[in-house]
C-alpha cells in the first residue's frame, strides 16, 4: 500500500550579505562598537512592558556602565561641537587683530624648505585621509539609500516565503487525511470481494490438505484404468492368437500331407526326411484368463468414483460464493465503520494545533506586510531627502579636501624661493588663500558633522550592538525568551499554545535543524496524537461483527464405504495370473520343428533326385519358406503386443495394493483432517482476513503519525526568514549605517590636523606686509 511523500513548496534564495566595496571599513566600525560597549546586554533591566518601573541605584550603575563608551563619546562629541565654533571664532578674531599668525611678516631662516616640504606632505597626508573618509561617506549614504530601497522587495519576499510556508500547513495536513482514502479503498475493496478474498483464503487452505488426497486417489484410479485396458489388451491379444494359430493350423495339416505324398513318391532318397515339426509348439488357448481382473477393475471405473472426485472439487470453487452470499450482513456493517473511520480521519483537520498556529501567524505576519506598505512611499520618500542633505556635508569635506588640493597645486607652482615673501606671486598667494579657506570651512561645518556624527553613531550604534551583537551572541534571544518583556508579545499565545512553554532560542535552533513543527513546538505535551488518530472503538466493532459471522460449507466427502470397498476389492483382484510358463513358450518357436531347415533339407534332395521328383522337392521347399515368411508377419505384433501387456500388468499390479493403501489411508486421514478442522479453518482464515483488513488502517495511522511529527510543517523557512531580517538590519542597514558615521567621524577628526597644518602652511605661500630676508647668516629688514 503506497501512501506517497509529503511535498514541499519552494522557497526563495536566502539572503546573503551584500558584497561591500569597503569591507575593511565595516570591521573597523564592528570593533570600534565592541570597543566602545564591550558589556553583555544587561536583560534584566529591560522591560518593555512597564514603562513606569523605578530602576534601583543598582540598575543605574549596570545601565550607565553599559552605556559608559556611549556617553564619553557623546562627552567629547559635544565638546568638540562647543569648542569647534568658540575655537573659531576666537581664532577668526585673534587673526583679524593681527596675533595667532594674522600678521602678515614670515621670518626666514635655513630650514624654511624643510618645514614647507614638511608641511606639504603633511597636508598631503591629511588631505588624502579626508578623501578617503569623504568617498567611503559618499559610498556608505549611497549603499543605505539602496539598502532602503532593497528593504521592502526583500522583506515582502521574505513574507512571501512565510505566507508560502503557512499555506502549506493545511495542504499537507490535507494531502494526509486526503491519503486516508488508500486504505478505506482497499477494505472496501476488500470487503466488497469477501467472496473472492476469504473464500479463496479458505479454499486454499482447505486444498492444502485435500489436493494431496485428491491426488492420490486420481492416480490411483487412472493406474487402474491403465491396468485394466492393459488386461484388455491381453484378452483381445490371446483371441487374435488363436483365431491365427486355428488358421495357419489347416495350413500346416495341408502341406504336411501334400510332402507325405512328395517324399513317398520320391522313394529311398527322401524317407530320411521327417515331418513331425510340421505343428504348433504352443498351444495359444491354454494362455491364462483375465476375465476376473477385468471385472474388478471395470466396477470400479462404473463406480463414478472420478466424477465424484470432480465434485469435490466443484464444491471448493464454490466456496467464494457462498462466502460473498452469506457475509453480506457483516460486510454492509463493516462498510458503516469505514464511513464513521473517514469521518474521525477528517477531524484531525479541525483538532490539529498545527492549523490553529498558521492561523495567528498568518494574521499577524499579514498586519506586519500591510503596516510595511502603509510606510513604504514616506520612508523612501524621507530617505531621498536624507540622501540629499548628508551628501551635501559629505561635499563639505571633499570641499575642504579641494581648497587644500588647490592650495597644494597653487603654492609650490607660483612660489620661487628667489623672490621675497612680499612679493610672491599672485598664484602662490591665491594657493595660500585656498588654504586659509579649507580652514574656514572646516571650522563652520566641523560642528554639524560631528553633531550628525554623534547622533547617528549613538543610535546606530545601539541599535547594531542591541539588536545585531545580540543576534549573534544569543543575547536577543535570551530576552525574547523572557515573558512579558516586549508588551502584546507573548510568542506561546502567538503560536496557540498552552502555558509560556515556547522558547524562542530552541525554536529557532530546531528550525535551522529543519525540524517539523510538531517537534519544535513539543505540542506531544499539550495534544496526544494518539488519541487524535484513535480509531480503535470502530476497529473493535468491526471486529466484533466478524467474529459473529457464521460461514456454512458444504460438507466434503472424499470417498463412501461403497468405494473404499471397490477400490480394496481392485486392487486384490486385479493381481494377474502367473504368466510364467505363457512367457516361456512365447519365447519359443511357433512350430515344433524349423520350416526353414526342412525347406533347405528338401532342397538338398532335389538336387539328389531325378528330374520328376526334383521339381516337387523344389515347389514344397519354396511353399515351406513362404508358410514360415507369413507365420512370422502374422505372429509377431500380437506375440509382442501380448508380451508386453503381461510384463506391463506385473509391474503395474505389483505396486498396485501398496499404492491403494496409501491412497485411501490418505484420504481417511484428510477426511478426518477436514471433519475435525474445518469449522478453524474457516476461523482462522476469517481472521486472517480481519488481520489483513484492520492492517490497512493501523499502516495509514502509523504514517500519518510520523508524517505529523517529522514531515508537516518543516519549519527551516521560519529560520531562514529570521536570517533575511538579520541580514536586511543588519548586513544591508546597520552596516551601511555605522560605515557613515565611521566615515564622517573619520574626516571630522582629521579636520583638526588639517586645520592646524593648513594654517601653519599658508604662511609659506601668501603675499607678506612686512620682509624678511635671510642670507649667508645675515639678516636685511
Amino acid at each position: 500500500m503506497e501512501l506517497g511523500n509529503i511535498s514541499k513548496p519552494t522557497y526563495g534564495p536566502r539572503l546573503e550579505a551584500p558584497g561591500s566595496s569597503t569591507p575593511g571599513l565595516v570591521t573597523m566600525a564592528h570593533g570600534f562598537l565592541r570597543l566602545v560597549q564591550p558589556n553583555p546586554l544587561p536583560t534584566d533591566l529591560i522591560n518593555f512592558g512597564q514603562p513606569q518601573k523605578q530602576f534601583s541605584r543598582e540598575d543605574t550603575h549596570k545601565l550607565l556602565l553599559y552605556e559608559l563608551g556611549f556617553l564619553i563619546c557623546v562627552a567629547i562629541g559635544v565638546l568638540f561641537i562647543i569648542l569647534m565654533p568658540l575655537v573659531g571664532c576666537c581664532f577668526c578674531c585673534c587673526r583679524c587683530c593681527g596675533n595667532c599668525g594674522g600678521r602678515m611678516y614670515q621670518k626666514q631662516g635655513r630650514r624654511m624648505r624643510c618645514r614647507r616640504r614638511a608641511l606639504c606632505a603633511s597636508v598631503l597626508l591629511v588631505s588624502a585621509f579626508l578623501l578617503a573618509g569623504g568617498v567611503c561617506a559618499l559610498i556608505s549614504n549611497t549603499r543605505f539609500s539602496q539598502a532602503v530601497k532593497s528593504t521592502f522587495p526583500n522583506v515582502n519576499n521574505t513574507l512571501e516565503d512565510v505566507h508560502t510556508y503557512l499555506a502549506s500547513i493545511p495542504q499537507q495536513v490535507d494531502f494526509i487525511i486526503s491519503r486516508s482514502d488508500v486504505p478505506l479503498g482497499y477494505a472496501n475493496r476488500s470487503l466488497q470481494d469477501i467472496g473472492p478474498n476469504l473464500g479463496s483464503m479458505i479454499t486454499s487452505h482447505i486444498r492444502s490438505s485435500t489436493d494431496g488426497a485428491l491426488g492420490s486417489l486420481q492416480s490411483l484410479l487412472q493406474g487402474m484404468e491403465t491396468l485394466k485396458d492393459t488386461f484388455g489388451n491381453i484378452v483381445i491379444s490371446r483371441s487374435d492368437l488363436e483365431e491365427l494359430q486355428s488358421n495357419y493350423s489347416q495350413r500346416l495339416i495341408s502341406l504336411r500331407d501334400r510332402l507325405n505324398l512328395t517324399l513317398q513318391n520320391c522313394g529311398h532318397p527322401c524317407r530320411q526326411v521327417s515331418l513331425d515339426g510340421l505343428a504348433f509348439a504352443t498351444n495359444f488357448s491354454m494362455i491364462p484368463g483375465v476375465e476376473q481382473q477385468l471385472k474388478a477393475l471395470s466396477e470400479v471405473s462404473d463406480s463414478k468414483i472420478e466424477t465424484e472426485l470432480e465434485e469435490v472439487n466443484r464444491t471448493l470453487d464454490t466456496i467464494p460464493d457462498k462466502v460473498q452470499e452469506q457475509s453480506q450482513e457483516v460486510v454492509a456493517q463493516s462498510q458503516d465503520q469505514l464511513g464513521l473511520i473517514r469521518q474521525e480521519i477528517r477531524r484531525l483537520q479541525e483538532e490539529l494545533p498545527l492549523l490553529d498556529v498558521e492561523e495567528k501567524v498568518g494574521a499577524f505576519v499579514s498586519n506586519a506586510t500591510s503596516v510595511l506598505e502603509k510606510y513604504r512611499e514616506p520612508i523612501i520618500a524621507w530617505d531621498g531627502v536624507r540622501l540629499i542633505v548628508c551628501a551635501l556635508l559629505c561635499c563639505t569635506v571633499l570641499l575642504v579636501v579641494l581648497c587644500n588640493v588647490f592650495g597644494l597645486l597653487l603654492g609650490p607652482l607660483g612660489l620661487k624661493e628667489s623672490v621675497l615673501p612680499t612679493e610672491r606671486s599672485c598664484l602662490s598667494d591665491a594657493g595660500g588663500n585656498f588654504f586659509m579657506a579649507g580652514v574656514g570651512f572646516s571650522f563652520i561645518f566641523s560642528w554639524l558633522l560631528m553633531l550628525l556624527v554623534m547622533i547617528i553613531f549613538v543610535l546606530g550604534g545601539n541599535i547594531y550592538m542591541f539588536f545585531c551583537e545580540s543576534w549573534h551572541n544569543q543575547q536577543l534571544f535570551q530576552l525574547l525568551d523572557t515573558p512579558g518583556m516586549i508588551p502584546n508579545f507573548n510568542l506561546s499565545e502567538l503560536l496557540g499554545l498552552k502555558g509560556d512553554t515556547a522558547n524562542f532560542s530552541e525554536i529557532y535552533r530546531q528550525c535551522q535543524k529543519d525540524a517539523s513543527l510538531w517537534q519544535t513546538l513539543h505540542l506531544d505535551q499539550s495534544i496526544s496524537l494518539d488519541e487524535l488518530l484513535n480509531i480503535s472503538q470502530y476497529t473493535e466493532d468491526i471486529s466484533t461483527s466478524f467474529e459473529k459471522m457464521n460461514i456454512n460449507l458444504s460438507p466434503i466427502s472424499l470417498l463412501s464405504q461403497r468405494q473404499k470397498d471397490l477400490l480394496l476389492n481392485a486392487s486384490r483382484a486385479g493381481q494377474p495370473p502367473n504368466f510364467t510358463l505363457t512367457l516361456e513358450q512365447l519365447d519359443q518357436n511357433l512350430t515344433q520343428g524349423s520350416l526353414l531347415d526342412l525347406a533347405a533339407e528338401l532342397a538338398q534332395l532335389a538336387e539328389q533326385v531325378d528330374t520328376d521328383m526334383k521339381k516337387d522337392l523344389e515347389d514344397s521347399a519354396r511353399d515351406l519358406r513362404e508358410l514360415e515368411k507369413d507365420m512370422q508377419a502374422s505372429f509377431s505384433g500380437p506375440l509382442q503386443s501380448l508380451k508386453e501387456n503381461i510384463h506391463s500388468v506385473q509391474s503395474g499390479a505389483a505396486q498396485l495394493q501398496g499404492q491403494t493403501m496409501a491412497a485411501l489411508d490418505k484420504a481417511n486421514k484428510t477426511q478426518e483432517f477436514l471433519e475435525r478442522e474445518m469449522p478453524n479453518i474457516i476461523k482462522n482464515e476469517t481472521r486472517a482476513f480481519l488481520e489483513q483488513l484492520l492492517y490497512y488502517f493501523e499502516t495509514y495511522i502509523s504514517w500519518a503519525k510520523s508524517r505529523v511529527t517529522e514531515d508537516v510543517a518543516r519549519c527551516k523557512p521560519i529560520a531562514q526568514s529570521l536570517d533575511n531580517v538579520e541580514v536586511i538590519g543588519c548586513d544591508y542597514i546597520m552596516d551601511s549605517v555605522n560605515a557613515f558615521w565611521f566615515s564622517l567621524g573619520w574626516c571630522t577628526l582629521f579636520l583638526l590636523p588639517s586645520i592646524i597644518l593648513a594654517v601653519r602652511l599658508a604662511k609659506f605661500y601668501r603675499r607678506m606686509d612686512v620682509a624678511d630676508v635671510y642670507r649667508n647668516e645675515d639678516f636685511e629688514m
